[in-house]
C-alpha cells in the first residue's frame, strides 16, 4: 500500500480533565488506522513517521469485535502501546463498532471496554501479563547517569526495578516533586542504553505523600520522541511494580499523573491485578 492514501484518525488519549488545560491540550496524541489491511510494515512505519506522534496504531479487522494491532513510533515498532490502544478502541466504538474490542498484539491479547455514553469517551484496557525484574547495579549506574540523577536524589524506600506489561520500563522514584519537574536527561546515552537493554520508556516517578497518586515523566528516545506525555503500557507496568514491591494489593486503584511538566496534562487510572492490570482514561478526537 505504499503510495496509497491512508486514513489516519488523530486522538488525544488520557487527558487530565482535573487540569484546566487537560481537555484542550492534555493527553498523548495517537494516530489510528482502523483498517490497515494490506499495509506492509514499511508503509506503517513510514506513515507513523509522517504523523509524528509517539505512536500510531494500525488495526487489521478479523471480526466485528476483534482485530490484529501493530504499533509504530516515528523511529520503530513497539510490541504494545496503551494510549494508542485506548484511542483505537474509542475510534472504533464511535463509528458504531463493538463496545468491547479484543486486539491481538505482539505482546498478547488486549481487551478494551469502551463506554461511549459520555464525552470525552472513557475506555478501560486490560494489559498483557505484568511482572517485574531486577535491575543489575551496573546497569542502574548507567541509567542514573543518563538521567542526570544522583543516587542521593532517589527515594531509597522505592527500589530500582524493571517492570513490564507488554514492554520493558525501568522504574526510578525520586524524592521530590521539584526534582521530577526539573528532569533533563541526556538523550544520546539514554538512547544507547534503552536500545541495548530493549527498554521502551523509562518511568521516573514521584509518589505524592498520603495518596495513591504517582506523578510521572517518561523519556522515550528509542521511539524518536524525547518524552511521552501519557504512557498506558508504562502505567500498567507500574501497577506490577506497586504489586511486587508490596505497595499495593490486587484491586487497589492508583492514579498516574503525567505530562504536566511538558504542557500536556494527562491522567491514567490503574487498577492493580493479580496478573494483568486495568488502565482507564478518556480519549478525544483532535
Amino acid at each position: 500500500m505504499t503510495g496509497v492514501a491512508v486514513d489516519v484518525l488523530r486522538y488525544a488519549a488520557f487527558p487530565d480533565l482535573d487540569d484546566p488545560a487537560g481537555l484542550t491540550a492534555g493527553g498523548n496524541l495517537a494516530g489510528v488506522v482502523l483498517d490497515a489491511t494490506g499495509m506492509t510494515p514499511a508503509a506503517m512505519q513510514a506513515t507513523a513517521a509522517d504523523v509524528g506522534f509517539s505512536e500510531t496504531a494500525f488495526l487489521v479487522p478479523t471480526g466485528s469485535a476483534t482485530a490484529r494491532a501493530r504499533y509504530f513510533a516515528p523511529r520503530r515498532e513497539v510490541a504494545f502501546c496503551g494510549h494508542a490502544t485506548l484511542a483505537a478502541a474509542v475510534a472504533h466504538a464511535e463509528r458504531g463498532g463493538a463496545a468491547v474490542l479484543t486486539l491481538d498484539t505482539a505482546a498478547g491479547p488486549v481487551v478494551v471496554d469502551t463506554d461511549p455514553g459520555e464525552a470525552p469517551v472513557t475506555a478501560v484496557l486490560t494489559s498483557p501479563p505484568a511482572a517485574t525484574l531486577p535491575l543489575p547495579p551496573a546497569i542502574a549506574t548507567r541509567l542514573l547517569a543518563a538521567l542526570a540523577l544522583d543516587s542521593a536524589e532517589l527515594d531509597p524506600s522505592w527500589p530500582l526495578q524493571v517492570a513490564s506489561a507488554g514492554n520493558l520500563h525501568p522504574v526510578v522514584v525520586v524524592r521530590t516533586r521539584h526534582r521530577l519537574a526539573t528532569l533533563d536527561y541526556r538523550y544520546g546515552p539514554l538512547l544507547t542504553l534503552t536500545t541495548e537493554q530493549g527498554w521502551t520508556t523509562v518511568s521516573v516517578l514521584w509518589p505524592e505523600p498520603g495518596t495513591r497518586t504517582l506523578w510521572a515523566r517518561n523519556p522515550f528516545p528509542v521511539g524518536g520522541v524525547r518524552e511521552d506525555p501519557a504512557t498506558g503500557a508504562a502505567a500498567a507496568a507500574v501497577g506490577a511494580y506497586l504489586r511486587d514491591s508490596g505497595r499495593a494489593r490486587p484491586g487497589e486503584r492508583w492514579v498516574v499523573r503525567q505530562g504536566h511538566d511538558m504542557g500536556r496534562p494527562s491522567r491514567l487510572d490503574v487498577e492493580v491485578g493479580d496478573d494483568r492490570m486495568r488502565v482507564s482514561g478518556r480519549a478525544v478526537r483532535v
